[in-house]
């Protein structure tokens, strides 16, 4: 997996939206729940955002919704999440993952069948908001 946060690096101004992209190769995304994470400095990883794999369902963290709008597109093999009206808390560095269960709170639950019991992780986007 690999994640993208556009053609700027991730850099924005407080208020601001960026779009982050998720896109795999050597397999597809389709059947899996497609999941996202941050990470701020010191922190502990925090689940954003979740979506089924057909697109209908979507979960968002209550620090992120209304802000944040997850999507895939299937036939691409992508997953996007816009972020809007963007807050310096918000900077992190973003990954995404497939088979997470993404609640209110920002916990996870992974509920994948591999054997390692962790799921594919990108390797994160650096998003740094600006006040």
């Amino acid at each position: 997996l690999r994640a993208a946060a556009g053609v700027w690096g991730g850099l924005v101004q407080s208020g601001g939206s960026l779009t982050l992209s998720c896109a795999a190769s050597g397999f597809s995304l389709e059947n899996y729940v497609m999941s996202w994470f941050r990470q701020a400095p010191g922190k502990a990883r925090e689940g954003v955002s979740c979506i089924s794999s057909n697109g209908n369902t979507t979960y968002y963290s209550d620090s992120v919704k209304g802000r944040f709008t997850i999507s895939r597109d299937n036939a691409k093999n992508t997953v996007s999440l816009q972020v809007h009206n963007l807050k310096p808390e918000d900077t992190a560095v973003y990954y995404c993952a497939t088979d997470y269960l993404i609640t209110e709170d920002g916990s996870y639950l992974y509920i994948g069948d591999d054997n390692a019991g962790k799921g594919s992780w990108g390797r994160g986007t650096q998003v740094t908001v600006s006040s």
